[in-house]
């Protein structure tokens, strides 16, 4: 680095946008998706619409079911969690550990009578929500990538704003008309600038809720590596309790519930039943959090054998704790109501749009001057670059239609669903590195368009309660979701089409003016009443800019 403080921001800002761009505009993109994460669950598993929803009362029983289900089918797990029914997910969902290095448990119940519910089995989009930060990845090493690539995304947002001379007129300016490379300079200003208080925040926040992992010296030192003791002394979950080493029998879990149901008034969403059979059996009963930034869940914790109250948690964070639940609240945005979750959604959106015009940005200032192939590290960052932008939504959009086309009853068929995500995402890479640049951008964008359609399609033909199938007790989350996925079609359609027509502005032949005599006259100026000649701009002029 070299030159004044802003040229060295400058190339710190360029060089380490690239490095990790891809993996960001993934992080983006997902993350962004995550604020619908209910929804799009919802939409992916359409048999739960036509479910009643359960009552309050009606909990208690549901959880007596549940527990009975757990004691047949995972009696040696040492954890139990009960997902109970909410108003838009009208089912149980149970999960159990049994032992580090096993593969966890999964099962989904109907409330009302303890089989299982006839439901399409998928990770919805809770997949989206854990691929934002683990990338599907061992969790611990797709954590760390993720805090590593959300440092150097906050260094790059950082050295951008010390890179402009003109921040606040670059909010103002998008010049569409121009060479492509002003054109994608302007959109990448106007994208990062106009939200960026925004993405702040989200960079800020994101890597705030998993400080702990991050920064674990204090905690251990202060704790002697008991993280539980710190996280209940913090006031965020009920004090732990080991397991005594004496069997006993689990006390009926629906007198505990209405017990908790009398003590919290907010909704109850789970039960956790941790060393059930133990003489020290703890059922903890979690509430949704109170509405506020805030992201803190009301907590009551039960003996497992007597059913006694053990502690309640409601509020009364410290200060510290306090401020990291509300940088949670705030990156997650639990407390937004509709309006301000489609602002959150909006935003993400201009994230994704700025991470991706970078990256392309990047290219086309490296372009070959003359008719020239692009040398080897150009191509590969143009076919990660069409790998990402196009790829990425290709893989989303396969996703959302293996759900509507593979059969209802394949064996092992979220995992065939995230299968198909990562083969589409693969292939639009590969499609990128085998054709030519300009070739594979039009095919790219023309291909996610076409699957955002075909998507639309399935939907249509495969759910009977499609409002545009029965349009007097239809569900309206199929007409929005098909909605907003008739918008991306159209801006990718439109993005494909600019790249087939787009021309590339002739450029003067070298060879013809090397022949020209030294002491040629040059032609005459035009009168002034012509118009002007356009020239091109020069180095300073592109400095400038």
């Amino acid at each position: 680095m070299k030159g004044s403080v802003r040229q060295s921001m400058a190339w710190l800002h360029t060089w380490s946008g690239l490095v990790v761009g891809w993996v960001l505009l993934a992080i983006f993109v997902t993350g962004t998706a995550s604020y619908y994460r209910a929804d799009i669950s919802r939409w992916m598993r359409p048999e739960l619409m036509q479910a009643a929803p359960v009552a309050p009362a009606d909990l208690p029983a549901a959880a007596e079911r549940a527990v009975a289900y757990l004691e047949t089918h995972a009696p040696k797990a040492r954890t139990w969690f009960i997902g109970l029914p909410q108003p838009d997910h009208p089912v149980l969902d149970l999960f159990w550990r049994t032992r580090p290095g096993e593969p966890p448990g999964r099962a989904t119940l109907d409330p009302r009578t303890g089989g299982e519910a006839r439901a399409r089995e998928t990770m919805g989009g809770d997949f989206l929500y854990r691929f934002h930060f683990e990338l599907h990845m061992p969790p611990l090493w797709g954590r760390w990538v993720v805090g590593v690539c959300a440092m150097i995304m906050l260094i790059a947002l950082i050295s951008g704003i010390v890179t402009h001379k003109r921040i606040f007129v670059d909010f103002f300016t998008f010049r569409r008309d121009k060479a492509p490379r002003r054109s994608f300079l302007d959109a990448h200003n106007v994208t990062g600038v106009l939200a960026l208080p925004f993405h702040l925040m989200i960079t800020y926040t994101g890597l705030v809720t998993l400080a702990l992992m991050y920064m674990p010296w204090g905690v251990t030192v202060a704790y002697e590596g008991d993280r539980q003791a710190f996280f209940a002394e913090s006031g965020q979950i009920t004090a732990p309790r080991p397991p005594a080493g004496r069997p006993a029998a689990l006390a009926p879990i629906g007198p505990m519930v209405e017990r908790a149901l009398q003590t919290v008034p907010e909704t109850l969403e789970r039960l956790t039943i941790v060393n059930q059979g133990d003489a020290n059996a703890t059922v903890v009963a979690v509430f949704e959090e109170p509405h506020g930034l805030s992201h803190e869940h009301p907590q009551v914790a039960f003996d497992g054998v007597s059913g006694a109250v053990i502690e309640v948690l409601r509020g009364g964070l410290q200060p510290a704790a306090k401020t990291f639940t509300t940088m949670v609240g705030l990156h997650e945005a639990h407390f937004a109501g509709p309006a301000l979750r489609a602002l959150f959604f909006l935003c993400g959106v201009m994230g994704s749009a700025m991470v991706a015009t970078g990256l392309v940005l990047w290219s086309l200032a490296r372009l070959p001057k003359a008719e020239a192939r692009p040398f080897p590290g150009l191509r590969l960052v143009q076919a990660l670059n069409i790998g990402s932008v196009a790829g990425l939504p290709a893989a989303v959009a396969v996703y959302f239609l293996a759900n509507r086309l593979l059969p209802v009853g394949l064996a092992d068929r979220s995992a065939w669903e995230i299968r198909a995500f990562f083969a589409a995402w693969i292939a639009v890479a590969l499609l990128a590195l085998a054709r030519p640049q300009r070739r594979a951008w039009r095919a790219g964008l023309g291909g996610v368009a076409v699957l955002c359609l075909a998507v639309v399609g399935a939907d249509l033909a495969t759910i009977e309660a499609h409002p545009l199938r029965r349009p007097s007790g239809g569900e309206a989350l199929f007409l929005w979701f098909d909605g907003a996925l008739l918008a991306l079609a159209a801006l990718f359609a439109f993005a494909a089409r600019k790249v087939s027509t787009y021309q590339a502005p002739r450029r003067a032949e070298p060879a013809r003016e090397a022949s020209l005599p030294a002491a040629a006259p040059r032609p005459p100026k035009r009168p002034a009443a012509a118009a002007p000649q356009r020239r091109p701009e020069s180095g300073k002029q592109r400095e400038r800019a």
